[in-house]
């Protein structure tokens, strides 16, 4: 028994001393990066798999091992699409505005500034909270229509301009509104009186800024003295012009 016992081990001691090597590098040393062309077909495949999550760590690696590879001009594209179908539009918008100040030159440069726009756009919420975003989008819609007109985005782009008009009038007309609620017609009237001037695009919310505009100064006469009303005058037969 204590034979057998001794040949078991002496057995496993040969087969170490000429494998052991082997199985220590598997276990403790590091393993070899994946290549550029790797990461980038698992991104690939994350994202058919529609894992957005597990795509953009694929493309932020490629692009940040393999800076100069051929796959990593893809990868920074790809990286704002994963970001922005995972519902992540700040990343999203930050890796498409990298992309396009690295590569001004590239051919998709129509849509990664389209899909800024769009990223910025989609951070909208409600009309009730700063439209920061918003401005941001209607620059850069405004930018793939005036500078690549015949581009496929181009079209896209006017609607979304139109969208992002409505929405900032929509907050302004939100506040007007507001001041309009609680008597403080001279605010509304400033307001109201802005939207008329500066949303001449959208002929709807014009019309009921006008007639808004015309109530809260009504109404914000009365809070008036005579000679305040007169010195009003002036101020009010300038707006003539735009009602």
């Amino acid at each position: 028994m204590r034979n057998r016992i001794f040949c078991f081990v002496l057995f496993c001691i040969l087969i170490f001393s000429t494998t052991g090597c082997g199985v220590i590098d598997y276990y403790f040393l590091p393993k070899p990066d994946d290549t550029a062309q790797e990461l980038y077909e698992a991104g690939v495949e994350s994202m058919k798999d529609k894992d957005y999550t597990n795509a953009s760590d694929f493309f932020a690696k490629l692009k940040d091992r393999y800076p100069f590879s051929p796959f990593t001009v893809k990868a920074e594209i790809s990286l704002g699409d994963a970001y922005y179908l995972d519902g992540k539009f700040f990343d999203a918008s930050e890796a498409y505005k990298e992309f396009a100040a690295l590569h001004p030159g590239n051919e998709e440069i129509p849509y990664v500034l389209f899909q800024i726009g769009l990223s910025n756009f989609s951070l909208f919420s409600s009309i009730d909270k700063p439209q920061h975003s918003v401005s941001e989008a209607l620059e850069y819609f405004y930018r793939v229509e005036e500078a690549y007109p015949d581009s496929e985005y181009a079209t896209a782009s006017k609607d979304y301009i139109v969208k992002c008009r409505r929405a900032l009038a929509d907050q302004e007309l939100f506040i007007a509104d507001f001041f309009w609620r609680s008597a403080k017609f001279g605010a509304a009237w400033k307001r109201y009186a802005f939207v008329v001037r500066n949303f001449k695009d959208l002929p709807e919310v014009r019309k009921y800024a006008i007639k808004q505009a015309e109530m809260s100064y009504y109404e914000y006469q009365k809070t008036l003295s005579q000679a305040e009303r007169e010195k009003l005058q002036g101020t009010w037969k300038e707006l003539v012009d735009w009602l």
